[in-house]
């Protein structure tokens, strides 16, 4: 399989996965009108799409390690189901994550939620593997979770009417950026014991985990849908334009990308899974800048809000270079 061998490549791994985790959400804004509990079933198609291509490519080419084939023979039964838990608790907070979307924004529930998985995250998966300098390693973090603040202030100036509303929007984020946090700790010790499997396998089971999840939660989700709106039924998944489905397959495979690109890097050896997903959760400022910039959702905000978005990005960037350094300065 491949494996970068130098920092400088493995920091272009993350810095791909910041953009595609920052970016698979663009599909539910491509499918005006398609509930996301529908759009899910593709998005999960697409990740397991994404899975097998880039186990078929990349996992099989390289002298590091074994092949795709091999190390999905060879990995063993407990680190696969620590893969695939992983997986199913990612569904869950994406899942609520997506939810939190449809009633908050791009600009709001991604920061909001990926800031706090990105504290939770960086801070256990730590414990499990310390590398990197740890003052600039929970700097960083600290610079991030206060430019989640920053949005969070952006995101109630904003909001003139539906007060309600915008305070589900938040909780449902926080909810889901709790879960989000855990979700890594559990790939990143599968493929750290006895018979663990490369990045590209762990991704395939994590996949299946997600796929295995999705079933039950996601149908629960389509009967008791947490914006207040009427159930969703799989007679709208059938009649859904073609496109929509592209686009959520699209959707998934682009998270399954940033997501095999940041397994990748947590493997190098310089790198470790805590800067890996920490600089990965730097989608919140990609997501922000999609929200921002190209849907304009605070088009309309007063002077105030924009001015805590303008320190929200400050922050976020402060706090994404103090991560970056962290492996160099170890």
């Amino acid at each position: 399989m491949y494996q970068p061998e130098t920092y400088g490549l493995a920091l272009l791994f993350m810095i791909l996965s910041m953009l595609c985790w920052g970016s698979w959400a663009n599909s539910m804004k491509l499918c005006p009108g398609y509930r996301f509990q529908l759009l899910y079933w593709d998005f999960t198609l697409g990740l397991i799409g994404g899975a097998i291509l880039w186990g078929l490519t990349l996992g099989s080419l390289g002298t590091v390690g074994r092949t795709f084939y091999a190390d999905i023979a060879h990995s063993g039964i407990h680190p696969i189901l620590l893969a695939m838990a992983g997986g199913a608790i990612f569904n869950v907070a994406n899942l609520l994550l997506v939810a939190a979307i449809d009633i908050a924004g791009l600009a709001v529930a991604f920061p909001v939620g990926i800031g706090l998985a990105l504290v939770v995250g960086a801070i256990s998966t730590y414990i499990i593997s310390p590398k990197g300098n740890p003052l600039l390693l929970f700097g960083g973090i600290a610079l991030v979770a206060a430019a989640v603040v920053f949005d969070a202030i952006a995101y109630r100036l904003r909001e003139t009417e539906r007060t309600a509303m915008s305070r589900r929007g938040i909780i449902i984020s926080l909810i889901a950026g709790l879960l989000m946090g855990t979700f890594y700790p559990f790939v990143s010790k599968a493929m750290t014991e006895e018979g663990a499997p490369g990045p590209y396998a762990a991704l395939l089971f994590f996949a299946i985990g997600v796929a295995v999840c999705a079933i039950p939660v996601n149908y629960l989700l389509m009967r008791f849908p947490l914006d207040g709106s009427e159930p969703a039924s799989m007679r709208g998944y059938w009649q859904a334009p073609g496109i929509w489905h592209i686009w959520g397959v699209v959707g998934g495979a682009i998270w399954g990308t940033g997501a095999m690109a940041n397994f990748v890097a947590s493997q190098a050896h310089i790198v470790g899974p805590t800067v890996s997903y920490s600089i990965g959760q730097g989608a919140t400022m990609i997501s922000a800048c999609w929200g921002v910039f190209v849907w304009h959702e605070f088009s309309a905000a007063p002077a105030r809000s924009k001015t805590s978005l303008v320190w929200m990005f400050i922050f976020f960037l402060c706090g994404l270079t103090a991560v970056a350094c962290a492996p160099i300065f170890s």
